[in-house]
This record gives C-alpha cells, structure tokens and sequence, in this order.
C-alpha cells in the first residue's frame, strides 16, 4: 500500500478522531466506575478510623 500525499485530508482522518474520542471517553468511565467500587466497599466504620487517622497525623504535623 502506497501513501500518496494528502491521503488524511480527507473523512479517513475525522473517522479516526472520531474513534479515538470514543475509546477515550470508553476508558475515562471505566476508571470511574472502578475508583467508584472501590470507594464504595468501605464500611462506615472503615471510613470514620481513616478520617480520625488523618485528622491526628494533621495535628501531629502542626507545630
């Protein structure tokens, strides 16, 4: 296959783009959805000893 001049001016090259902005909107709400399980898999418990764990470490840095 020989590449002539110009060959992406034409719709192959907003095909492409268009493909590609699919594939990453595809990929961004994965990320999401997986940041989101995970957030979601803690107990309440869970969450309160973390937020206590950090708010003592923010007292212990303050001079």
């Amino acid at each position: 296959m020989r590449w002539r001049k110009g060959a992406w001016k034409g719709p192959g090259l907003w095909k492409a783009l268009g493909v590609a902005g699919l594939v990453g909107v595809a990929a961004t709400g994965a990320v999401i959805v997986r940041a989101e399980r995970r957030r979601r898999s803690y107990t309440p418990e869970e969450i309160r000893g973390r937020l206590h764990e950090r708010l003592d470490e923010a007292h212990r840095e303050r001079p």
